[in-house]
């Protein structure tokens, strides 16, 4: 069995892959299910999480990374809501590169991450060598690429590269995932965009966007209930409008 979606918890998605090496099949089924699951506009938070431990060492034989158009990386880098990734043991090659496209990643103490790629004549090519220089210090992130440096979990959550160590990661990122949910789906998505297309752009630019977003968000029916919900002492219920 590939790639499998369910739905755990109430606006929650996980996706989970077989591990511990990516096929060229599976890769086209998580691009394909990052696709259709964005279309749901219930949908406030998703996991990513493998179904073995290590979550995922490289690349099949059969799976040639140049040659899946769009790549699972880029197809969950694309999702609206945001996406918690939970790793268990190793997470190398492309399995980095996948982890690389969520928002938020918790691992367990048994986790290393890294990009050996080059050792095996090839580059990153899922958006490994952007993305982990964003993630990290771009001297770390040399060294890995460069010299297929793996770090530990220890060193991953001192870099910025996870979140947190924790004993369960799948248990973590579904609370994670459930706490994300009570939240309003247009200030997730706003903030997500905020935050990835602000890292691009000078400061004056991401201010602007800022800015704009906050004014869309002004406009809708949830920014609305938010406060009235806060007026009336009473959780909020968002409808995603």
């Amino acid at each position: 069995m590939g790639v499998v979606v369910d739905n755990p918890l109430s606006h929650v998605r996980r996706i989970s892959i077989a591990g511990p090496r990516l096929s060229a099949q599976e890769a086209r089924e998580l691009a394909a299910a990052a696709a259709e699951i964005n279309e749901d506009r219930d949908l406030r938070a998703i996991v990513l999480e493998s179904r073995s431990s290590p979550f995922c060492v490289g690349p099949t034989d059969d799976l040639d990374p140049l040659t899946i158009d769009p790549d699972p990386a880029a197809a969950l880098a694309r999702l609206r809501p945001p996406v918690v990734a939970a790793i268990r043991g190793d997470c190398l090659s492309v399995g980095l590169e996948v982890a690389l496209a969520a928002d938020i990643r918790i691992c367990d103490a048994d986790a290393r991450f890294g990009l050996p790629d080059l050792g095996h004549g090839r580059l990153p090519c899922w958006g490994g060598t952007q993305r982990l220089s964003r993630a990290v210090r771009p001297a770390e992130a040399s060294a890995m690429i460069l010299l297929g440096t793996a770090i530990d979990a220890s060193r991953a959550h001192s870099l910025g590269l996870v979140h947190t160590v924790v004993d369960d990661p799948s248990t973590t990122a579904l609370e994670l995932a459930a706490e994300l949910a009570s939240r309003g789906p247009l200030a997730l998505e706003f903030a997500k965009e905020a935050v990835h297309r602000g890292a691009e752009l000078p400061l004056r630019d991401g201010l602007r966007l800022e800015g704009d977003l906050n004014h869309q968000l002004a406009a809708t029916d949830d920014r609305a209930e938010g406060l009235q919900a806060f007026f009336d002492k009473r959780p909020p219920d968002f409808a995603g409008r």
